[in-house]
């Protein structure tokens, strides 16, 4: 019997990584590890360049969430240069973010994550994506789910001048006005994806509540962890993406924190392990304590379960009718469930199209007054959005040139990482005994991370020489010859 499992690569994510696990005698699994050997360098080689610069290079640190790193990077800017946009500008942006909202979680879905529903957790591995989905739910229902998209990213492109890199963002607002054709196509998309996120929670409802064994998956003891929750909220703690304070609710629901997010350094800390490139972000108010859960535990998830969590409802009438419903069926707050992160995502989805219509809708967006010109030295500057994947943070330092002396990045998925990796463990304990494995065994194990939409493209950023580099050696009967380590 074999002694260890290699899941090598992992699917349907972005970026790179594979799971380690060891097996003790009897078969049982002794430990799981998710690895992520890929490495970007975005934090080291933006040294030296111009501060105006960033929300252009760190949007191509991932071709999925391009806009949400321009926006953090734009938003870094404002703080750096001490300035305030208009609220036009302001408008825009959020506008532009709820269109990229809107269809990324559509992407993660019905393209990445939802196939494991749609088709099903056991179905052949050639059916569990796009195609799969099509083939269950209908060509026409295809065809909306794409066309929808297309329209968002096109709209996207007319505004912020591409769909896929950003380049509108400037310190203090946006670089172009809004021509009144454009509003009203903006409002026509609006409406279409308000019932397309009705359609998506119709379509949850009919595959995966009306299943129980679904129900029992999503509920499983496999996939759940008690920890705490991080979110962007705005004053009245509603989930919000664009602006607001970060709070931070205990395993019990209870608010832990609430802080400014230019304080982020106060109270969240990273940690290293030598078996991956990612680092752990972990609470300083309770310190790290290893991959556990529980109230003793510094570890924290962000993503939308999370935002929900950490929040007190929605702020618009279709998505609060949503998370009503999520909440009472799944017994109430807060939701530990990993799985719940897909319907959440829908209840968002809802959210960001709804959104989008209010803004769309909102006379002051075709304002000629779309920037504030800055004219303070720069120095140290913070902004922060909530992207699809949870909590993002750009923090800048410079040069009185306004050249880049330091970037510090915190990704979503850098937040989520210890939860991940506890996620991926502990299903790989529940569901691997006696050593035996199967195709829909180890997707399953796979469903542990892919509930996250992780980044792992965004999330590795330290170059090497700043945390340990092991490589293994080993003969063809794949016994170690030989361990070379770099500390």
């Amino acid at each position: 019997m074999s002694t260890k499992i290699l899941i090598d690569p992992i699917t349907r994510l972005e970026g790179h990584g594979k799971i380690h696990i060891f097996l003790d005698d009897a078969g049982a699994v002794d430990r799981a590890f998710l690895q992520i050997p890929e490495l970007r360098g975005f934090e080291k080689f933006v040294e030296g360049r111009r501060a105006e610069d960033m929300p252009q290079i760190t949007s191509r640190i991932c071709g999925v969430c391009p806009t949400a790193h321009h926006m953090a990077a734009t938003k870094a800017l404002d703080d750096l240069y001490g300035v305030d946009p208009p609220a036009a500008a302001k408008k825009i942006r959020e506008l532009v973010y709820s269109i990229f909202m809107v269809e990324d979680h559509a992407l993660h879905f019905f393209f990445l994550g939802g196939p494991d529903f749609v088709v099903g957790p056991g179905a052949p591995k050639a059916d569990r994506n796009i195609l799969g989905v099509i083939g269950n739910v209908g060509l026409e229902i295809g065809k909306e789910v794409i066309g929808v998209r297309k329209q968002l990213r096109e709209l996207m492109g007319q505004i912020a001048g591409k769909p896929i890199h950003p380049v509108f963002g400037l310190p203090g607002g946006v670089s172009r006005t809004l021509r009144l054709e454009t509003q009203t196509e903006l409002k026509a998309a609006a409406a279409r994806a308000v019932e397309f996120g009705t359609f998506a929670l119709g379509l949850f409802r009919d595959v995966v509540l009306s299943n129980p064994a679904y129900v029992e998956l999503v509920t499983s003891e496999a996939y759940t962890h008690r920890t705490y929750y991080m979110g962007l909220v705005d004053p009245a703690n509603k989930v919000t993406f664009y602006d607001g304070r970060l709070r931070v609710v205990d395993p019990n629901g209870r608010e832990f924190l609430s802080f400014d997010p230019k304080d982020y350094l106060g109270h969240i800390a990273e940690h290293v392990e030598p078996w991956s490139y990612m680092k752990f972000c972990f609470l300083k108010d309770v310190g790290w304590n290893g991959f556990a859960e529980g109230a003793d535990s510094g570890v924290y998830g962000v993503a939308p379960l999370a935002r929900l969590n950490a929040s007190d409802g929605m702020a618009t009438p279709l998505a609060q009718e949503a998370y009503e419903e999520l909440v009472s069926t799944l017994g109430g707050k807060p939701v530990h469930h990993t799985l719940a992160n897909h319907w959440a995502r829908i209840v968002e989805l809802v959210y960001a199209a709804e959104r989008m219509s209010e803004l769309a809708d909102d006379p002051e967006i075709l304002s000629q007054d779309v920037r504030t010109l800055p004219t303070a030295t720069p120095d140290e500057g913070i902004g922060v959005v909530e992207a699809p994947r949870g909590t993002l943070i750009h923090h800048y330092r410079t040069d009185e040139r306004g050249l880049i002396r330091a970037a510090n990045l915190i990704v979503a998925t850098q937040n989520n990482a210890a939860r991940i990796a506890m996620s991926v463990d502990k299903a790989a304990r529940w569901l691997i005994t006696g050593g035996e494995v199967d195709e829909q065994l180890l997707n399953q194990l796979e469903m542990a991370f892919r509930a996250y939409d992780p980044c792992y493209g965004c999330a590795t950023h330290s170059l090497p020489g700043q945390m340990p580099l092991t490589v293994e050696i080993h003969d063809p009967d794949g016994e170690l010859v030989r361990e070379i380590r770099r500390d």
